[in-house]
C-alpha cells in the first residue's frame, strides 16, 4: 500500500540529519507527488455526461470529437458504448450526440439541427465564458486576437462564434504576422490550456505593438491548467526526472513538462500508461516528479506510483500547491431528462487532486 510522507519543499539542510552510511543501494529514492493533479470540474462533468446519457438513452451514444484528449478515458467510454465521430454528418440521424469538452462553433449547432440529433453540450463552462466574451466584444466591433494552438477544438470552436472578428496568434512568434483594423480597439482573448507564462510572454510582445490592447475580462487559462502548472513549478528544480501522465493531443499535459523543463527539472516525460516508460530514464535518478493533466483519471497516477515502488523508490510526498473544490452541475439537457427519468443527476468530482484519495478506475 502507498502511503505518503512530508514534503519539505527542498529546503532541509542534509547536515544536519543524520545519516547512515553513503552506498548507492542506500541513497534514499523519491517520488515528489503534485497536487492539484488530473481530473478539472470540467472535465469531470464531461466524461459523467457520457456516462450517464449511456445510462438514460442506451448505447449508442454518439460523441463529436474526444470528449476530453485521454486515450484511457476515450478507450473505456468506447466499452461502454460510446462512439466516437470526427464530423457531425457521421451521426445517424435522430441519434443522440454529446458535444466534448472542448466546445464547439455555433455551425455545429446548425449541422446537428439539420439531422434531428438530440444534443448534449458538454462544453467546460470555462470555454464557454470564452465564446461568450468573443461574441461580445465582437459585436462592440474589436479585433480578437486569439492565442492558442492552430487546429485545436478549443480554438476551432471559439473562432467559430465571430471568424470575422478573430485572428489567431499561436505563441510569442506569431505576433509579428499581426494585423488589425484598428490599433485601439483590439483585445487578448486565449485557449483555457495553455502555458500562463507563454501566454503573458505573448501578451507583453502583443501590447509592444498595440499599446491600447485590452485584456478579458477575467483569466481565460482556466484555474486547474494554472494550478497544476505551479504544482509542478514548486517541485520541478528538485527533480531529477518528471513525469506526466497524460496523452499527447493534451495540450495541458503536454504544456505540464515543459514547465517542468523551465523550472529546472533534469528530465521530462509524458507517458499515458506506466509500461510506457523507459527504464533508461531511471537510471542515475534519485527524485522523481509525477503529476497528470487536467483530463487523466488518478488510476493511471495510480499504477506509475506503483511502478516506481517496485524499482525501490519510496513512498510518495505530496507537494500541494492548491486545493480545489469547484464543481459544475450536468448540461442542463440530460438533466432535464435524467429528472424525467426518475434518475439521479448527481456527480461526485475526483477530488483526488487535492486529497490523494483512491478513486474508481475512470474517474
Amino acid at each position: 500500500m502507498l502511503r505518503f510522507g512530508p514534503y519539505d519543499g527542498g529546503m532541509t539542510d542534509a547536515a544536519t540529519v543524520p545519516t547512515a552510511p553513503e552506498s548507492a543501494a542506500e541513497t534514499a529514492k523519491r517520488v515528489l507527488l503534485a497536487a492539484p493533479r488530473g481530473y478539472c470540474a470540467g472535465v469531470d462533468r464531461a466524461v459523467v455526461t457520457v456516462e450517464k446519457a449511456l445510462e438514460l438513452y442506451g448505447p449508442p451514444v454518439y460523441v463529436r470529437k474526444e470528449i476530453v484528449h485521454n486515450k484511457h478515458v476515450v478507450s473505456t467510454l468506447q466499452q461502454r458504448g460510446a462512439i466516437f465521430v470526427e464530423e457531425t454528418d457521421e451521426v445517424p440521424e435522430g441519434a443522440t450526440v454529446v458535444f466534448s469538452a472542448h466546445g464547439v462553433a455555433p455551425v455545429v449547432h446548425e449541422e446537428a439541427r439539420a439531422l434531428s440529433l438530440r444534443t448534449i453540450d458538454a462544453t467546460c463552462p470555462l470555454v464557454t465564458k470564452v465564446h461568450r466574451e468573443a461574441v461580445r466584444f465582437a459585436e462592440s466591433g474589436h479585433d480578437i486576437l486569439l492565442i492558442g494552438h492552430e487546429g485545436h477544438e478549443e480554438v476551432v470552436g471559439t473562432s467559430g462564434e465571430a471568424p470575422d472578428h478573430i485572428t489567431l496568434v499561436d505563441g510569442p512568434d506569431d505576433v509579428d504576422n499581426v494585423v488589425v483594423r484598428n490599433p485601439d480597439k483590439v483585445v487578448w482573448l486565449s485557449q483555457t490550456t495553455l502555458s500562463v507564462d507563454e501566454t503573458m510572454e505573448t501578451v507583453r510582445r502583443l501590447r509592444e505593438r498595440f499599446p491600447n490592447l485590452q485584456d478579458p475580462p477575467s483569466d481565460d487559462i482556466c484555474y486547474a491548467t494554472q494550478n497544476r502548472q505551479l504544482a509542478v513549478k514548486q517541485m520541478a528544480a528538485d527533480c531529477d526526472l518528471m513525469l506526466v501522465v497524460g496523452s499527447r493531443n493534451s495540450s495541458n499535459s503536454v504544456r505540464l513538462v515543459e514547465v517542468a523543463l523551465e523550472h529546472g527539472a533534469r528530465a521530462g516525460h509524458l507517458v499515458d500508461y506506466a509500461e510506457e516508460i523507459d527504464e533508461a530514464w531511471l537510471e542515475g535518478v534519485s527524485t522523481v516528479g509525477v503529476t497528470s493533466g487536467a483530463s487523466v483519471p488518478e488510476i493511471l497516477v495510480r499504477d506509475v506510483l506503483a511502478f516506481l515502488s517496485e524499482r525501490g523508490f519510496g513512498d510518495p510526498e505530496p507537494v500541494i500547491a492548491a486545493e480545489e473544490s469547484l464543481t459544475f452541475a450536468l448540461p442542463n439537457e440530460i438533466r432535464r431528462d435524467l429528472k424525467a427519468a426518475g434518475m439521479s443527476d448527481k456527480m461526485t468530482h475526483d477530488a483526488a487532486a487535492a486529497t490523494d484519495g483512491v478513486t474508481d478506475p475512470l474517474h
